[in-house]
């Protein structure tokens, strides 16, 4: 019995290893293409952001307790997929503006952007320049394809919940138009 056990437990093993050895031969071939998926994501995702992202702070002027009025957003409504965590030291429109924060974006045209935050103590302005598939995953890594995914995953999620939750409604209704 013990010599069965330990059989099926080498033949895991093996198993395993060559499981490994496959994915290390693959891996450099899906590494190679990382950014065409990545840039396949994000234009097919682009009419959803249309939909439900969000519209993102271009200016605006602070109080004196820091809140920002006359605020001004970018057209174009996005998903933020990712915080840079080393900033630009500036921004490069305007060299005399430090970054205080930056942030990956993708927008509802299927484009990746980078929107660069700077304040002082009147104006928080910003800069917004577009960036390849390859420099998302060169600055931002392979978070911005998790949140890209999670986001999307989320958003189905709650469509489902919704979709159901009308389901009942009309149920509900035709239900009592029957009655009447």
């Amino acid at each position: 019995m013990e010599d069965i056990v330990i059989d099926g437990y080498n033949r895991l093993i093996e198993l395993i290893q060559t499981a490994d050895a496959s994915i290390d031969q693959h891996a450099p071939a899906i590494r190679e293409r990382e950014a065409e998926l990545l840039g396949r994501m994000g234009a097919i995702t682009g009419p959803v952001i249309k939909k439900v992202g969000i519209t993102i702070l271009e200016k605006g002027k602070k109080d004196m307790k820091g809140d920002i009025y006359d605020a001004v957003h970018y057209d174009a409504r996005v998903f933020i997929l990712g915080k840079c965590i080393d900033l630009a030291p500036y921004r490069p429109d305007n060299m005399s503006r430090p970054v205080i924060d930056q942030f990956c974006l993708l927008s509802e045209d299927g484009k990746f952007y980078e929107v660069m935050y700077s304040a002082d103590d009147l104006v928080v302005d910003s800069y917004l320049g577009e960036l390849t598939p390859q420099q998302v995953l060169d600055i931002y890594g392979y978070e911005a394809i998790f949140m890209l995914y999670k986001g999307m995953k989320e958003y189905l999620e709650g469509e489902e919940i919704l979709l159901s939750g009308l389901e009942a409604t009309l149920q509900f209704l035709s239900a009592g138009a029957k009655k009447d």
